[in-house]
């Protein structure tokens, strides 16, 4: 069994980074950028699929067989619905969340231009010294709207500064490492992954060591709104989504543990990956809980509904308050690169 030692201070301050790269789904050239420089620096081949995504190649011991692994870089976000007459700005939402976690969150507009506005996302009732309902009122997202950080009153206003229907909007992700080990932010799903799989490329470039069979990475930036993976190339025989693990009623996931899913909503993941990971797992050591997510899909799921002819799994961080204020360990991440090694490494 290959045992790896992940470089901590390398997937630690990569993550902090991509944490803090605005790239809510269909707007991730600058966090696509990001990733074809770490990928430049490991020297590992890197091309991009027609939707943006990126494919690095690690060739095996024996290319007999391709082994592939996904994690993605989008994340939840929003985008300019339309214009109010009082100058704030009606959202619609990228990706699943409530509207009750982005209240009061603060927000960047891209416009189309390059140009960027700061502002806070509020309801359209937000004083409860003003409205008697303030408290109660419905956080739907008909009922939300930015007040944008710039001098305006009116849609005419808003119009003059370039901001226009279509903007993305992207969410404050304030990410904080503690001294504890815990890193908690927005989009830790599923920028937590992604650098743990870019820290078990850099174990392989700095340890040396080579995978059994050939790798075929996926840096997907489409997952948050279901089809990330719902194409891969026709070489991969079996994938491995490395995605965050849920925490909550009925779930044995905690922010340290390495999440093996054996179900999902698109139904059960190969039993014989599924199993592998959980003795390799037991064998490093490593704290793993094995859970079932019943409201939960992954690019893996995207893959096999595309038709692709593969096995799957589903691995990740344990990540508590998934598509809110998240939090992991770093534990978790470390882990998650361990595990990834020891399964796709040669013995």
């Amino acid at each position: 069994m290959l045992t790896i030692q992940p470089n901590e201070e390398y997937i630690l301050n990569l993550l902090k980074k991509l944490l803090d790269t605005p790239s809510p789904s269909g707007f991730t050239a600058q966090v696509m950028a990001l990733v074809a420089e770490e990928a430049a620096a490991l020297n590992i081949p890197l091309t991009w699929n027609e939707k943006g995504g990126a494919m690095l190649t690690v060739p095996g011991l024996d290319p007999s067989r391709t082994i592939g692994i996904s994690a993605h870089v989008d994340t939840l976000g929003a985008m300019v619905r339309s214009i109010k007459s009082n100058g704030t700005l009606r959202l619609t939402s990228v990706g699943g969340f409530s509207m009750n976690s982005i209240e009061n969150e603060y927000c960047i507009i891209h416009t189309r231009s390059g140009l960027t506005y700061t502002g806070t996302i509020l309801t359209s009732h937000p004083s409860v010294h003003v409205y008697a309902d303030a408290r109660d009122f419905k956080r739907a997202e008909e009922n939300m709207e930015i007040r944008i950080d710039e001098l305006v009153s009116t849609k005419d206003d808003v119009l003059k500064l370039g901001i226009s229907v279509g903007d993305f909007i992207s969410f404050d992700a304030r990410a904080v490492l503690t001294p504890s080990g815990y890193i908690k932010s927005r989009h830790l799903d599923d920028k937590a992954s992604v650098a743990a799989l870019f820290g078990l490329l850099e174990s392989i470039r700095r340890e040396g060591w080579k995978p059994l069979h050939n790798l075929s990475l996926l840096i997907s930036n489409y997952e948050e709104v279901g089809h990330g993976a719902a194409w891969i190339p026709g070489e991969i025989n079996e994938m491995i989504a490395v995605d965050m693990g849920a925490m909550g009623d009925d779930l044995s996931c905690k922010e340290t543990d390495v999440s093996i899913c054996a179900k999902d909503s698109s139904g059960p993941y190969d039993y014989a990956m599924t199993s592998r990971m959980i003795e390799l797992a037991n064998g490093l050591a490593i704290p793993f809980a094995v859970d079932i997510y019943p409201q939960y899909g992954s690019d893996a799921s995207a893959a096999l509904r595309g038709g692709n002819n593969i096995r799957a799994a589903l691995i990740g961080p344990g990540v508590h308050a998934s598509h809110s204020m998240e939090r992991t360990h770093k534990q978790a991440v470390l882990n998650t690169a361990k595990l990834l090694a020891a399964y796709v490494g040669a013995n």
